[in-house]
């Protein structure tokens, strides 16, 4: 039988998801409207790290846009994998000319380690 120590501690992650949501500029009230939950339910997860149901996970972290990454991997995935993704959502909503200088600086950024690593 599982101890109460060995519980995941869900803190960090509501306190994320109440960052990204006021970030977003959405009260609980509409995220609870969004997803189908009440709000006092959202308090919970967000101000006591109530452990939220698989579903309420998804949908927080789908409409808010919060990698789980942090709260789940290990430091040394970590950093890649968050980074990545944020990185990915930001690039979805340029255009073929932003991608254009995105492309060049991800260029000079390769030619500049291979300078610094001779």
């Amino acid at each position: 039988m599982r101890k109460k120590e060995d519980k995941y501690d869900f803190r960090a992650f509501g306190l994320a998801i109440k960052e990204a949501r006021k970030k977003q500029g959405l009260t609980r009230e509409q995220v609870g409207a969004m997803i189908e939950i009440d709000p006092r339910y959202l308090t919970n997860i967000e101000n006591k790290g109530q452990h939220p149901s698989l579903q309420v996970l998804y949908d927080l972290v789908s409409l808010l846009n919060v990698s789980v990454d942090e709260f789940f991997l290990s430091s040394d995935s970590l950093a890649k994998s968050s980074r990545r993704r944020q990185l990915e959502s930001k690039i979805d909503n340029f255009t073929d000319a932003d991608l254009v200088i995105m492309e060049s600086v991800a260029d000079g950024i390769v030619k500049y380690k291979e300078m610094e690593d001779k």
